[in-house]
């Protein structure tokens, strides 16, 4: 592998990484009361989210829907079956009960992407795409949640469906 190649991963990386924190930053400014600030950061995300597109095309990194969705399959495969089980055992036997939640949150709602993301691919293989449905995530702990659920409650972490966030 050439050192550009390297270098674009690393890059990648890191603009993904800054694109999330930003937006985490953003939110917690629009809680403090700063909305100028907020939108500055939301802004450098957007940025950021426009870099690693960029990285990860001149990698070749997006393919066609069936290729993005066996990639999609398989990232999500490796964190239910080989990280975050790993990640939540070591966080359970250190004592770390904020890692352990943070861990155990994913590791639920993960093993809910690689099930959508094989259902779509299925659906793919089928020539077709997917039903039109709606979309909610929770805001605690990102459970995935195909359809509404009035009056529910999110199965990993409690939170009243009312919070949830409708993905548009």
């Amino acid at each position: 592998m050439s050192k550009s190649v390297d270098n674009l991963k690393t890059a990648f990386a890191g603009e993904s990484m800054a694109n999330r924190r930003y937006l985490a930053f953003a939110k917690k400014a629009d809680q403090a009361g700063f909305p100028q600030i907020a939108r500055l950061f939301r802004a450098a995300a957007a940025a950021e989210t426009i870099h690693a597109t960029n990285h990860l095309r001149a990698m070749d990194g997006i393919k066609d829907t069936g290729e993005n969705l066996e990639v999609a399959i398989a990232g999500e495969n490796y964190e239910v079956v080989t990280m975050y089980p790993t990640m939540l055992a070591e966080a359970q036997t250190e004592g770390d009960k904020r890692a352990a939640q943070s861990f155990n949150y994913a590791f639920q709602t993960e093993k809910i992407h690689e099930a959508l993301y094989r259902e779509a691919a299925e659906t793919l293989g089928k020539g077709k795409d997917l039903p039109e449905v709606e979309y909610y995530v929770c805001p605690v702990c990102g459970h995935t949640h195909v359809g509404r659920m009035d009056g529910g409650r999110c199965p990993i972490c409690n939170t009243p469906f009312e919070k949830f966030e409708k993905i548009v």
